[in-house]
């Protein structure tokens, strides 16, 4: 069965994109580039860093980026290269970012809520004026059964 244009719209996966990838991006300590090659990265399961290279095309300079996500263990080594057989290493998203992006779908899909608890969201304190208003926005998704 192939998808069409009007078989997305009507999932209304994008129609709260937008908080929750903020939600996502300051509970996490990513940027929205980071989450955003995260999400493609995850799209083609097992890359090399050549593959993290041309995602990054559209995405403003960044040469801290790969050390960053390979650090707070985003990126992973799938496959060690052995500089004879294997030229180079192959890498997957983490355990972790794999949860992540699972769970972006989740709540997109209407199937999981936002956490509204200060312990699980950062936003939900307040700290900023942004934060207050992006936490009217997550009361106003979670609310919203029509995701």
């Amino acid at each position: 069965m192939k998808l069409k244009a009007s078989d997305i719209k009507e999932l209304n996966l994008m129609k709260h994109y937008r908080i929750i990838r903020k939600w996502a991006c300051k509970n996490n300590d990513l940027t929205d580039a980071e989450l955003e090659l995260l999400i493609y990265l995850d799209c083609i399961d097992l890359f090399t860093k050549k593959d993290f290279e041309a995602g990054t095309y559209t995405f403003s300079w960044n040469n801290r980026r790969w050390g960053k996500l390979i650090k707070n263990e985003w990126i992973r080594v799938w496959r060690h290269r052995n500089r004879t057989t294997q030229k180079y290493n192959i890498y997957t998203l983490s355990f972790k970012g794999k949860q992540l992006i699972s769970r972006m779908y989740r709540i997109m899909l209407g199937l999981d809520d936002i956490p509204t608890s200060e312990r699980r969201n950062k936003l939900i304190a307040g700290n900023s004026y942004t934060d207050k208003v992006m936490t009217k926005a997550i009361y106003n998704i979670n609310q919203d059964k029509t995701r």
